[in-house]
């Protein structure tokens, strides 16, 4: 920790006067503007995303009274992806057309609150470590969805920084960190980080259509059977919900499934039922139970569904939520995969 606090001086003492305006009162907006006129611009092509997207993003980066974390990618960034891309499509990406992917891309590499590399650092050494001494933790952004942070540990339980430290796909650019604004920080990193712009209706489609390991057939059949305004709900981009899907398995475990998906008013109430409003990842479900383990929370029909974390796994209701398949992101929330079709309570 010391050898970071250290190259951490030494960073500051180098980054600061390059990006930073003469006063402490430059917001995050005030210094990536400020680099597009520097010498070595960094941020010639962020200033532009920024002002191609929606204009709420920028008037965040410039609020003073906001405190957010953002990562930053650099030019060279932007001219990968660009790249990878394709000129056409990553300029559609910047056009008005594009602009709702772009906001989500955007938000992507911003985090609310001040997040210090210090508490960076603190976080991967208290995550746990695998065999190879790999740690991560995961982050997440103001665009609902998650990204890790990793790095390796030393012998000794500290950052390997030689290693480097990554988010998502992107490396920190160590010598680009912690760049001070008055309303948060600035980390650089070297890739644009691209989040999942799939809605929750296109990955169940999508999975449905797979000619092998096809696990969400027979959920993509009901929702097609049910009121339109469920298909509408995992198609909005904007929803934030989060869906337990039962597998192809737990639905052939249901008695009587021809009647209930002919049944339109009973079969929207039960996928209703497997749908809550609001994104929950599976490490925040320790967050919301009680002493107990347990939760109660309320499902899209108005019914509530029991969550119980236990060392035997976690529930909803009598269905186990299968834990090689959580966190699926989609852009407007997350799947989480149960093995079990739950029934809310009938009057």
């Amino acid at each position: 920790m010391k050898r970071f606090i250290g190259i951490l001086f030494a960073v500051l003492l180098l980054v600061v006067p390059s990006f930073a305006q003469d006063d402490m009162d430059s917001t995050i907006a005030d210094i990536v503007v400020a680099s597009t006129e520097a010498e070595t611009p960094e941020f010639t092509t962020l200033l532009a995303a920024v002002s191609a997207a929606d204009p709420g993003i920028l008037e965040a980066l410039a609020n003073p009274e906001a405190e957010l974390t953002v990562f930053a990618p650099t030019d060279a960034a932007f001219a990968a992806l660009a790249e990878a891309l394709g000129e056409e499509a990553f300029n559609e990406i910047l056009s008005e057309e594009g602009t709702p992917r772009l906001n989500e891309i955007l938000m992507y590499h911003v985090v609310g609150g001040v997040v210090p590399s210090a508490d960076v650092v603190a976080g991967l050494e208290g995550a746990e470590a695998d065999d190879m001494g790999a740690v991560s933790f995961p982050v997440v952004t103001l665009s609902g969805q998650t990204f890790d942070v990793a790095g390796t540990l030393t012998e000794d339980g500290g950052v390997d920084l030689e290693a480097g430290i990554t988010v998502a796909e992107a490396n920190l650019v160590l010598e680009m960190i912690d760049i001070e604004a008055s309303n948060g920080v600035i980390h650089v990193i070297d890739a644009v980080i691209v989040p999942e712009l799939r809605t929750i209706a296109d990955i169940v489609v999508e999975t449905a259509g797979m000619e092998e390991g096809a696990e969400f057939t027979t959920l993509l059949t009901a929702v097609s059977a049910a009121d339109p305004a469920v298909l509408e709900l995992l198609s909005d981009p904007t929803a934030e919900v989060t869906v337990f899907a039962p597998t192809d398995a737990a639905f052939a475990a249901v008695e009587g499934l021809d009647e209930i998906v002919a049944d339109t008013a009973l079969l929207t109430t039960i996928l209703q039922y497997h749908v809550f409003p609001g994104t929950v990842y599976s490490f925040q479900l320790g967050d919301i139970v009680d002493d107990m383990g347990t939760a109660e929370i309320e499902m899209a029909d108005g019914s509530t569904a029991t969550i119980t974390v236990s060392d035997m796994g976690v529930m909803i209701n009598d269905a186990n939520i299968v834990l090689e398949m959580v966190d699926i992101e989609a852009s407007n929330g997350v799947i989480h995969v149960i093995d079990a079709v739950i029934v809310p309570p009938m009057e």
